[in-house]
């Protein structure tokens, strides 16, 4: 068996063991919490990972961010033991060798009965292992010699495994006081990296998450009770440097009332993830990613207004189909097509008019209508109000649409216009590609 120990080390930070217990279950859903620290077992997850040497790496990785201290070892009280003494590598020589020259208080079933054991001259679990088992069953409890058979793997070891929260809410007391509300982010990158590790055992990107900060209680009572910030993202991710930068862009612009204490992170929007591909093809639901990640971080440092999308709008009239706004656009269902035939890929800023020929359009050569009409008529409604505040003439249409074809030109967007009173005309509107 594989098993690691991690044992939040409260000197160099205040994360709780049941916060890193909710992180671990990004690599094992076997995780529990033992007393002080947290047991994993993954011999299920070295293949997923790449092997032991790559998982290793990782949970290593993480535990040093968030301040804990990792050991292993083929059972998960003997990783529980190594740990308490400081050790790491319970791999690398028979586990016999390392029990046996470590001290009582390595269990906890043993260090109980420390002063008995020291009477009769045990100083080590491989001195007690070396007495009668029929004395230390009679004269000890049951507990002793079934953590020692557990210890040295004689014994199956059970434990109730935690289970994975529905939400993430995870709160840090700080080492000092805060003044700059810059200075928050590096106590907040822990709860980022504890966050992430909630949404990976999920399998979910967060596209929302909250950081409040709590103000020290000698206050001024102006300063209220807190603040707090809301990041958004425009796709679910679980990228911690990223959730960092955009956090980083936001406190630069933040000003704190009072000195903070306190920081408490939710995560208030999630999705599921579309795992990532591995194949050596490119994926196309990745391409574009690392451009929506710079465009938040712009959006993040000059306003919220200095970024414009392109939105679709219900009008048959082409040129009024898309108008671009600052705002989000809504995730709704697909929009109905509103024309008969496919639209062009390149649309002229303004209709150009055709010359005519015995009743026919040309461009470039005489045009051979393909498909069509499909008619578009509306827009009475639709004005526009100049400087002076003078309503302008409607921008109403009528227009007879046609799929057409041109020797030279290629396939073509043209039209028809029919309005009543004015003179029919043909007008070049887009190109295909």
């Amino acid at each position: 068996m594989h098993w690691a120990s991690l044992l939040p080390l409260h000197s160099a930070s205040p994360i709780d063991a049941q916060s890193l217990a909710v992180w671990a279950l990004q690599f094992t859903p076997r995780v529990a919490l033992v007393e002080e620290a947290v047991l994993l077992e993954v011999e299920a997850s070295l293949r997923l990972f790449g092997g032991a040497e790559s998982l290793q790496a990782l949970i290593e990785a993480g535990a040093q961010e968030l301040g804990a201290h990792v050991a292993w070892a083929p059972t998960g009280l003997a990783a529980l033991a190594l740990v308490r003494q400081g050790l790491a590598d319970g791999l690398s020589r028979p586990l016999e060798q390392w029990l046996d020259a470590l001290p009582l208080t390595s269990l906890s079933a043993v260090a109980l009965h420390q002063a008995t054991l020291a009477r009769v001259g045990c100083r080590t679990l491989g001195q007690v292992r070396a007495l009668p088992r029929g004395g230390i069953a009679r004269r000890f409890d049951a507990a002793l010699l079934s953590a020692l058979d557990q210890a040295y793997g004689l014994r199956p070891e059970t434990y109730a495994w935690v289970s994975i929260p529905e939400t993430f809410h995870a709160r840090l007391e700080l080492m000092a006081r805060v003044e700059l509300a810059p200075e928050l982010l590096l106590g907040a990158q822990r709860l980022l990296l504890l966050m992430a590790g909630w949404l990976r055992a999920r399998r979910l990107g967060a596209t929302a998450f909250t950081l409040r900060w709590c103000h020290d209680s000698l206050r001024a009572r102006a300063a209220g009770p807190g603040g707090e910030l809301t990041i958004r993202t425009a796709a679910p991710t679980q990228n911690v440097a990223h959730f960092a930068r955009l956090l980083g862009e936001h406190l630069a612009k933040v000003e704190l009332r009072a000195p903070a204490g306190e920081l408490e992170l939710l995560a208030i929007e999630v999705q599921a993830l579309t795992e990532e591909s591995h194949s050596l093809i490119p994926d196309p639901a990745h391409q574009g990613a690392s451009v929506r990640q710079a465009l938040e971080r712009i959006q993040a440092r000059l306003g919220e207004d200095c970024i414009r999308r392109p939105q679709l709008r219900a009008d048959h009239r082409l040129e009024w189909m898309q108008r671009w706004s600052a705002q989000e656009p809504r995730r709704s269902a697909k929009p109905q097509p509103l024309h008969g035939l496919p639209l062009p890929t390149w649309v002229l800023a303004q209709p150009l008019q055709l010359v005519e020929r015995e009743n026919r359009p040309h461009y470039q050569g005489r045009l051979q209508l393909l498909l069509g009409p499909d008619r578009v008529e509306g827009g009475w409604w639709d004005r526009d109000a100049d400087s002076t505040g003078n309503a302008e003439p409607t921008r109403n249409v009528q227009r007879d649409y046609w799929l057409a074809l041109s020797p030279h030109a290629g396939l073509l967007w043209v039209f028809q216009a029919r309005l009543a009173g004015e003179k029919t005309a043909w007008f070049l509107h887009g190109h295909y590609g």
